[in-house]
């Protein structure tokens, strides 16, 4: 026997053969329990010229071993000079998962998630990352002991001419002085639930087979510099 599903103003939801009558839904955030959702923006220190490619400005590593955290949003927010120009060239910023992190990365700071830091609700609680959640300071953070997935999952490019330009994401409109620019940012990584597209899903055994995430970045010589994120995340006991 079909099972029927009606609205509350009676009419039977179709499938199939029959027209599709409209069904009224409310869209929610994923159940998080006693964990919660979250969401923070980092901004680097000024990072001296000379950083090799694919320095690490970001990493997330997650060591509880009976939770699991879903990556929901990495955004590039802002890169601009903050007082030598840069060579002409191209850089780079992406997100990469990585697999077997078993020791933290070094340098820069540690990142506090401690109360209600980047909680999207006052009642939810702490977020479970700890001391492998760390941002850069004056040069790319060390890279602890890791694995890399052999391609990134999300990125962004753009280049950068002789001349001192303040911002290049978001892009100047007057590329000949130092003016500020307002505007979006870049998505390095958007998942679409409604649509059906799946999360960066992090697990750990509490240790050797941790892991995360790192957003890093490549930019020409000379210049030096200063890069904003935006993270969006939840945790939760199963998904």
């Amino acid at each position: 026997m079909p099972i029927q599903v009606q609205g509350a103003g009676g009419s039977v939801v179709e499938s199939g053969a029959f027209a599709a009558e409209g069904m009224h839904v409310i869209a929610k955030p994923q159940d998080y329990g006693a964990l919660g959702h979250y969401a923070m923006v980092f901004t680097t220190g000024t990072i001296g010229a000379g950083m090799a490619a694919l320095g690490e400005l970001v990493q997330m590593r997650w060591v509880d071993a009976t939770r699991i955290c879903l990556i929901q949003e990495v955004e590039v927010l802002e890169f601009r000079n903050v007082a030598t120009g840069f060579t002409a060239g191209r850089f780079l910023f992406d997100v990469i998962i990585s697999r077997g992190w078993s020791a933290d990365g070094s340098g820069g700071g540690a990142v506090s998630v401690a109360g209600d830091q980047g909680n999207l609700r006052t009642s939810m609680g702490s977020s479970l990352f700890s001391t492998g959640f760390r941002l850069a300071t004056t040069a790319a953070l060390g890279a602890g002991t890791k694995t890399f997935d052999t391609l990134p999952v999300g990125a962004c490019y753009g280049a950068v001419g002789a001349i001192a330009v303040k911002h290049f994401i978001p892009q100047s409109m007057v590329v000949t002085t130092l003016e500020a620019a307002a505007g979006p940012g870049v998505k390095l990584w958007e998942t679409d639930l409604a649509s059906g597209e799946h999360p960066i899903v992090l697990t750990s055994n509490g240790g050797s087979l941790s892991e995360g995430i790192s957003i890093r970045a490549t930019v020409p010589a000379t210049g030096t510099w200063a890069a904003s994120f935006r993270v969006k995340w939840c945790e939760l006991a199963a998904f």
